[in-house]
């Protein structure tokens, strides 16, 4: 336990530095016996818990309320790997467990766990799960949803949910390991996760390639798509987010010689030589008309490169100013156009503001964020401008029938809107279950509801 405010402070205002709290202490238990048994003492005296992990998350989801009313739970002790289950692909892993070292751990099996984002470095097992959360990765895996195989948790009143065997059939009432997953730890504390593994990665090709237009990028993701089931990435970025890349990151450089409009990532990996699958599915797009450039990376050392501008986008936003940032889905087939005339419109209902969109474009998931004019002060233009901006935003991704929270979750960032957009029912179907799971409402106050 650390009471002291030194030790406190850096863990009380979330990554993007939006939220701030307060907090007594940090309790940080080894194991999931002692959890249960903090979280029972918390029960009883009606004492709010906010579980924290690597405290990477998007949306304030880990950060306490600033009336220092709840103490943080920190998972990070509780970093051991489990099981690794070579013959079956799983691996039972604590959720305290960065997510960088898992991966390091099963490549040594030649296996791999095939969820990565850019905050592999730092972000845990636990928060992973409790987010939800997507990645790159997406296209071909699924969510952290599709990757969980068990859970165990300590529930509300401190009991403990062990539900970490693998099953492939279990019809005995409500799933509550998929209840868990992405409840953001307003109805339990993940503890541990059993989690799908497949084999390693043979070989693969990484290319950047240039086109005209979101359109063209789906058109030519479905082409790929029809010839290989080994695309694995496949992200979008406009030519305005990628200038502030190479702008503000240092080392940064462009893959293509010439400006383009939009460009794609894309990672094609195969049991061995990928770049001659790659190729030919290049050459016949060029052919069709397709693609504009494009480049295979010639290593390891160039692909990483390629895959550093995509994954420094947030870094180099920062660095270039204060903006509003949205996670959200619509229909994979609405979304190149969303993409276009969503910017246009936020840009004409906020002159000086630049609106512009990247990431998974396979997914039906990007990431669509508002800058403000060059030399703005942060907090002027975000009361000002900022979120209005964002309820226009959400307003257009609602109307379009999507998500205002494809992968980073809802936290305390996305509350209000939640609510506001919401069905009623979607709404008072996830109270019930709030209030009946956690009737004293200690789990991770002021998140999601």
């Amino acid at each position: 336990m650390a009471v002291s405010p030194h030790d406190i402070a850096p863990w009380l205002t979330d990554w993007r530095g939006r939220f701030t709290g307060a907090a007594a202490a940090i309790l940080s238990p080894a194991n999931t016996d002692e959890v249960a048994a903090v979280v029972a003492l918390a029960a009883e005296h009606g004492v709010p818990l906010v579980p924290q992990g690597g405290n990477t998350g998007m949306v304030g989801g880990a950060t306490p309320p600033e009336d220092g009313s709840a103490l943080l739970l920190s998972l990070r002790r509780m970093n051991r790997i489990r099981v690794i289950d070579t013959a079956a692909g799983f691996a039972v892993v604590d959720a305290g467990v960065v997510l960088q070292t898992l991966h390091e751990a099963v490549a040594a099996h030649a296996l791999r766990f095939p969820l990565t984002l850019g905050a592999r470095g730092s972000a845990t097992i636990g928060g992973l799960v409790s987010t939800n959360a997507g990645g790159s990765q997406v296209l071909r895996f699924g969510t952290m949803r599709s990757l969980v195989a068990g859970l165990e948790a300590v529930m509300p009143d401190g009991g403990i949910w062990r539900g970490l065997d693998v099953l492939k059939k279990d019809n005995r009432g409500y799933d509550l390991n998929q209840l868990l997953i992405g409840a953001e730890g307003t109805l339990g504390v993940i503890t541990a996760a059993t989690l799908k593994l497949v084999p390693a990665v043979g070989d693969r090709a990484v290319a950047w390639i240039s086109v005209e237009s979101p359109q063209v990028a789906l058109t030519l993701l479905r082409r790929f798509e029809r010839v290989t089931r080994g695309v694995e990435g496949f992200e979008i970025v406009p030519a305005d987010t990628l200038a502030l890349v190479l702008l503000h990151v240092p080392g940064a450089r462009s893959p293509l010689a010439e400006r383009h409009p939009w460009h794609v990532l894309v990672e094609l990996v195969a049991e061995r030589d990928a770049v001659t699958e790659l190729e030919p599915l290049i050459a016949s797009a060029f052919e069709a008309g397709l693609i504009r450039d494009a480049t295979i990376a010639a290593n390891e050392t160039q692909a990483n490169a390629f895959w550093h501008l995509r994954n420094s986008i947030s870094e180099a936003e920062r660095a270039a100013g204060p903006a509003m940032q949205h996670d959200i889905s619509v229909p994979v087939d609405a979304m190149p156009s969303f993409m276009i005339d969503a910017a246009r419109e936020v840009e004409a209902a906020f002159p000086g503001t630049v609106a512009s969109a990247f990431g998974h474009l396979g997914d039906g998931n990007v990431h669509f964020h508002v800058r403000a004019p060059a030399g703005t002060d942060a907090d002027a233009w975000r009361r000002d401008v900022g979120y209005a901006a964002s309820r226009l935003v959400h307003d257009l991704v609602d109307a379009a029938g999507g998500s205002i929270s494809a992968e980073h979750g809802i936290g305390q960032m996305k509350r209000q809107e939640l609510a506001r957009l919401s069905d009623p029912v979607r709404m008072a179907v996830l109270r019930s279950i709030k209030g009946a799971l956690d009737p004293r409402g200690i789990m991770n106050p002021g998140k999601l509801l």
